[in-house]
C-alpha cells in the first residue's frame, strides 16, 4: 500500500478520525462525560478532569501521526497497544462505564484486527 492509494488515504482518514473524535469532541471538550468518568474511577477523582484531557490531547497527536502516514506499521503497533490495554483495563474495572458493556471487547477487537489487516496484510499496492 502507498502512500497515494486510495486504500490507504481510506484507513489513515478513518482511522485518524477515531481519534480526533475520541480526542477532542469525547475527551478535551468533555462531550462525553463518561470518559471523564472512567478516568476518575480508574485514576481518581482528584484530577480526572486534566487527566481526561491530557488523555484526549495524546488522541489527537495519535491522530496527526496516522494522518501523516510516517512509519505506518509502527503507527498501527501503537494504536492496538493502546485499545487493547485501554479496554482490558476498562473491561476489569469499570464495565459498568462502558459504552456497551461487556460487548465493548468485541467492538475493540473489531479495530484492533481492522487495523491489524490495515497496517500488516493489507496488499501492497505496486
Amino acid at each position: 500500500m502507498t502512500l497515494a492509494s486510495p486504500a490507504f488515504l481510506f484507513f489513515r482518514l478513518f482511522f485518524a478520525a477515531v481519534w480526533f473524535i475520541n480526542g477532542i469532541y469525547c475527551k478535551i471538550l468533555d462531550q462525553v462525560p463518561r470518559h471523564r468518568e472512567i478516568v476518575s474511577q480508574i485514576l481518581g477523582a482528584d484530577h480526572a478532569a486534566l487527566l481526561t484531557q491530557l488523555i484526549g490531547f495524546s488522541e489527537v497527536i495519535m491522530a496527526l501521526w496516522i494522518l501523516s502516514g510516517y512509519r505506518w506499521k509502527w503507527s498501527c503497533a501503537a494504536q492496538i497497544s493502546a485499545v487493547a490495554l485501554m479496554n482490558l483495563l476498562e473491561l476489569i474495572l469499570v464495565p459498568d462505564l462502558l459504552l456497551f458493556g461487556r460487548m465493548n471487547a468485541i467492538v475493540a477487537l473489531a479495530y484492533i484486527l481492522l487495523v491489524g489487516w490495515a497496517g500488516y496484510f493489507h496488499k501492497k499496492a505496486s
